[in-house]
């Protein structure tokens, strides 16, 4: 069988394999990628899966992108190497779970994508004349899931943007405590201003003698991934293959993009509802049919959702027959009917976010963080409106111990610190520090990674 092949949203750009769509990041026309037919399960595919361990499920979900790109016998040593965690599928009440995708090693589901994407890149590059230079931009967890993936692989640097005033002591301490070929980039805006920097560098002629590419969830390699715990878990909650609900907290809707991309591979999911926080924009968007970008983007509790422009949305809209480009601007609408038959979306502000916590640990000794909060509260309004709807799971994104002081206002103790956590605090940190201006970053690049 030929390779899959992938397309770019904004449709100007030559379709790609899944090697150059992940070692391109962005396409060229300045569009995301997108498989160009998304395969789909069988019931029976997906009946198999239901008593398979993590790696397996991986493994089987990956495949029907990968062909042609990677062998499976070396797809299958990769999932092992990258999910050797557990992956906790909690039972709140009779029909509400809690999926914690927090057990891995720098305790934020980023690493199910960021592990992934090492072994991937770390594959294309074994015998690579040249170094790739990865770009990313985080507002929390994906800076530290990102360098801890790609931490010591050769042939490979990494540039992380991120926000100081917006990211807490222990997610900035995961990126600035590695060196080598780490660079923690401070810069003096929001997470919006990291990503356009991010964007723009992409689009230089000036650094086209660079090999550059991102692990943020531009890149494609960042959403595969994220489809098999949607996977692995309505395996194991549908009963009989009846549909599930999931609830996913939202900032640029990568992981939420996964959960898509499982509904439109077969896998039954009743409803994905998209929990946003403050930044609005989204649900604005679902109510009014008008979209508008919210800049500056604004400060919350649930600092990874600070996002006033989410990048994935061209690809949501993609999939319901639209067409957003790469400024934010809608050329052509999307079925909203349709759209709105598979989505729910709703925005959680930091009060009913700490009401939120205070709440599931008071009734249900449910221990939530921000994200996984606004997750919660998400659920809970959209089933106060379908009170007979299906078993539902809900994502909780972090660990607990990433939020210490807000924990310990609220709930009067601090969560246990888990292993990956432990020695943060005492390592000692590195980073640079630059304006959010696009010359700056330019010359940064050219200076640390030119010939």
């Amino acid at each position: 069988m030929d390779p899959m092949l992938f397309a770019s949203t904004n449709r100007q750009a030559p379709q790609v394999t899944l090697a150059e769509a992940l070692l391109q990041g962005q396409a060229p026309d300045r569009g995301l990628y997108l498989p160009v037919a998304i395969p789909r399960f069988t019931r029976e595919d997906f009946a198999a899966l239901r008593d398979r361990p993590y790696p397996e499920t991986a493994s089987t979900v990956l495949k029907k992108f990968t062909l042609g790109t990677f062998p499976n016998d070396d797809l299958d040593a990769m999932c092992r190497r990258a999910y050797d965690f557990e992956v906790p599928l909690e039972q709140v009440d009779s029909r509400r779970h809690i999926m914690r995708l927090d057990r891995g090693p720098t305790a934020s589901f980023k690493d199910f994508a960021g592990r992934m994407m090492g072994q991937m890149f770390g594959k294309l590059r074994e015998k690579a004349a040249n170094r790739l230079v990865i770009l990313t931009a985080t507002s929390g967890d994906t800076g530290s899931a990102v360098a801890q993936a790609f931490y010591r692989i050769p042939n490979i640097e990494v540039a992380v943007l991120f926000p100081p005033a917006e990211v807490s002591d222990r997610q900035r301490k995961q990126m600035t405590t590695l060196g080598e070929n780490i660079t923690p980039i401070a810069v003096e805006g929001k997470f919006d201003d990291c990503q356009a920097l991010v964007k723009q560098a992409f689009a230089d002629p000036a650094l086209r003698g660079i090999s550059l590419t991102s692990a943020n969830s531009i890149n494609i390699g960042r959403l595969l991934p994220q489809i098999v715990y949607y996977v692995y878990a309505a395996a194991r909650l549908s009963e009989d293959g009846d549909p599930i609900i999931i609830s996913v907290p939202s900032g640029n809707f990568g992981n939420m993009m996964g959960a898509l991309l499982a509904l439109r591979m077969g896998v039954p999911i009743e409803k994905i509802v998209i929990a946003t926080n403050a930044n609005d924009e989204v649900p604005a968007f679902f109510k009014t049919g008008l979209y508008k970008k919210i800049v500056p983007s604004r400060h919350c509790l649930s600092n990874a959702m600070n996002v006033g422009h989410p990048s994935n949305l061209a690809r949501v809209l993609a999939l319901y027959g639209g067409w957003m480009d790469e400024t934010g601007t809608i050329r052509r609408m999307p079925d909203m009917n349709r759209l709105k038959e598979e989505l729910w979306a709703t925005s959680v502000n930091d009060e009913d976010t700490r009401r939120t916590i205070q709440s599931a640990w008071r009734e249900n000794r449910l221990l939530l963080e921000p994200h996984g909060a606004a997750g919660w509260l998400g659920l809970q309004r959209y089933l106060d409106e379908k009170p007979d709807s299906s078993v539902s799971v809900s994502i909780e994104t972090a660990h607990p111990a990433k939020f210490p002081e807000e924990i310990e206002n609220l709930l009067g103790f601090s969560p246990e610190t888990p292993p990956s956590l432990a020695n943060v605090e005492q390592k000692q940190e590195n980073y640079m520090k630059m304006p959010a201006d696009y010359k700056a970053f330019q010359e940064l690049i050219l200076d640390r990674y030119g010939a």
